[in-house]
């Protein structure tokens, strides 16, 4: 398991779609040599249904051009190992959406990848999609990986009823967010819900707080200096975002269960005492996948019984960038019938059938914000459409070893009192590779 972002999507899956008996093996690619085909294969690692929508939609752009080209879209597990497995052994899919701009990265390294420049719509997508996205993916200048799916993180979740009742409004900067936190525990309540508890993976929310802090305090910059350990963990930028969260979460009486309940309490579940009458806690941090996992009788009508705002700038009218991640379209066959799916599948339209019925948010910012299923859903998206830049989780762009290694590993023992903030970070330092 390289990736939380990875796992976090596996949980999702496997919470809303095992019932359908969904079959995740990969079948057999249609090869990275020449020629034309009419036949273009597409591997992916995206949930059912979002899959299902884009390829709906990617067969009626065909056919309304009149294409004889024939779609073969396999979802295929730990696409990250298995895609460099069938570049090394010659036998790869036509495209491959992948989660990771690092995988990207290596997939070039191998000669794998084509320039998507020149095949899709520069200057439309320069203007479309959200600030960060085209980045994600350029590598020396070029485009090898471009969004097609996104997901959002740094989303803070409440239970609309409940705050409605309370007064309660979203916060807009982080010191209204503090005041907020002041606000409900004056009122008599508990104001955060928290868990970093993930079996193997317990300690990766954490990461997404400190994550989601650095970008929103020090910006983009910072943010991505930091991914490179250009601005080390021992930096003042990061000992800044760990008092943030240290003063939201550890002081007396904001969190649930308090600071020593967090390393045990599972990030699926502990969001759900929000929805208890009345609620046990009033806000919780997560991305937006975490719906999969609240109350059935929350979610059932989730418009009635769920808010969402983003995690706020650090001040008003401040640089606001939003973490998340996504699947970035590859092009490993650069045939005529390959280079026409690939221009259709970078098109804003192609989320169209797959946001009414998935869990889909479009990386385009003119996107019709009306086709997404509820309100919860068009909030998510507004707030990822209004942001300054977007980022990916920095803990995935991390060498592995501090990404979903040390960071994990240290959040949790500072957490849980085995350590202080400064060895924490000093740990962390220590476990960057020096090459």
């Amino acid at each position: 398991m390289r990736s939380p972002n990875i796992r976090r999507t596996t949980l999702l899956a496997t919470a809303l779609f095992t019932a359908a008996g969904l079959s995740l093996t990969a079948c057999g690619g249609g090869g990275s040599g020449g020629g034309n085909s009419s036949t273009v294969t597409i591997w992916s690692s995206i949930d059912a249904p979002v899959q299902a929508g884009l390829e709906k939609a990617l067969k009626a752009k065909l056919a309304a051009d009149g294409s004889n080209i024939t779609i073969k879209w396999d979802q295929v597990q730990n696409i990250n190992q298995l895609i460099i497995t069938k570049i090394q052994a010659g036998d790869t899919p036509d495209i491959a959406l992948v989660p990771q701009p690092g995988l990207v990265a290596q997939m070039n390294t191998l000669g794998a990848t084509k320039p998507l420049d020149s095949v899709v719509d520069m200057n439309s997508l320069k203007s479309s999609m959200v600030p960060g996205t085209l980045e994600a993916g350029t590598i020396n200048n070029q485009l090898m990986g471009l969004l097609v799916s996104a997901n959002v993180k740094g989303l803070i979740w409440y239970p609309k009823q409940a705050w409605a009742k309370a007064g309660y409004k979203p916060a807009t900067t982080i010191p209204e967010l503090e005041q907020l936190t002041d606000q409900i525990k004056s009122d008599g309540h508990t104001p955060w819900c928290m868990g970093i508890e993930s079996d193997t993976a317990t300690g990766w929310p954490a990461t997404d707080w400190f994550e989601t802090l650095i970008m929103k305090q020090n910006g983009a910059d910072v943010y991505n200096q930091w991914v490179q350990h250009k601005v080390p963990f021992s930096s003042p930028q990061v000992q800044q975002a760990a008092a943030e969260f240290s003063k939201l979460l550890f002081t007396t009486g904001n969190t649930l269960g308090g600071q020593k309940a967090i390393p045990s309490n599972n990030f699926g579940t502990a969001g759900n005492p929000m929805f208890q009458d009345p609620p046990k806690c009033y806000m919780y941090m997560q991305g937006s996948f975490i719906t999969g996992f609240f109350p059935k009788n929350t979610t059932s009508n989730l418009d009635a019984n769920v808010g969402v705002f983003g995690f706020p700038p650090a001040t008003s009218g401040g640089e606001n960038p939003v973490e998340g991640g996504g699947d970035l379209m590859t092009m490993l066959n650069d045939s005529d019938n390959v280079k026409t799916v690939v221009k259709d599948l970078s098109e804003t339209s192609i989320g169209n059938d797959a946001a009414p019925t998935s869990s889909f948010i479009s990386p385009h910012k003119d996107f019709n914000v009306s086709l997404y299923p509820n309100q919860v859903t068009k909030d998510i998206a507004k707030y990822l459409y209004g942001a300054s830049t977007f980022l990916f989780d920095g803990s995935d762009s991390m060498p592995a070893q501090v990404g979903t290694g040390s960071f994990w590993k240290e959040m949790t023992a500072w957490i849980s009192g085995q350590e202080d903030i400064n060895t924490a970070l000093k740990n962390i330092d220590a476990s960057w590779p020096s090459s």
